[in-house]
């Protein structure tokens, strides 16, 4: 078996590739979020909330590939280390779809043009604005994006509380030890 697939003991590179790769992504989208709510209008604001809505789409794709790579692995990755572990982890997943989904959404809905990486994405449109994609996701996308940040700090804290009880320390399994 390769490095690149996962093990019973550990994640393969891929895994730990998209793992961290996202990882550092959903950083910058709270960063991003951080500077646009205190220093609106600001050139830190302007330049980072300017990458936003492509990072988002970034990150919808990476997950859709880490959904694939986790099944195309189901039968040799680590265990879950509980059933709430399993289930937390389906809840990030499921966010990590869901918040930019929606943002598309609303996106299209608005009749704006939506260019990421240099690519139209979603041409613009002059008809009257689609509400009803527009109130549910604007509802659901700020408040979604705060749950998956606390959910990720969770995530975080329990690797490191796994580590410090002397469970399984599932963190070693995502640095490849």
């Amino acid at each position: 078996m390769s490095n690149l697939h996962d093990s019973a003991q550990r994640y393969g590179a891929v895994t730990r590739w998209l793992h961290w790769g996202m990882a550092v992504l959903l950083g910058w989208q709270f960063l991003t979020v951080l500077a646009h709510a205190l220093m609106e209008d600001s050139a830190l604001d302007k330049f980072l909330w300017g990458t936003h809505k492509a990072t988002g789409l970034l990150l919808m794709v990476l997950v859709v590939i880490r959904l694939f790579w986790a099944l195309y692995n189901s039968n040799r990755r680590p265990a879950p280390v509980s059933t709430m572990a399993r289930f937390g982890h389906l809840a990030l997943y499921g966010l990590l779809f869901v918040i930019p989904f929606v943002a598309l959404l609303r996106q299209y809905g608005s009749g704006r043009e939506f260019v990421a990486f240099g690519m139209t994405i979603m041409p613009g449109f002059s008809d009257a604005k689609i509400e009803w994609m527009i109130a549910p996701a604007s509802l659901l996308h700020g408040n979604l994006g705060w749950l998956l940040l606390f959910m990720v700090i969770g995530h975080v804290a329990m690797a490191f509380v796994h580590r410090r009880q002397g469970g399984e320390d599932v963190l070693a399994r995502m640095i490849g030890r």
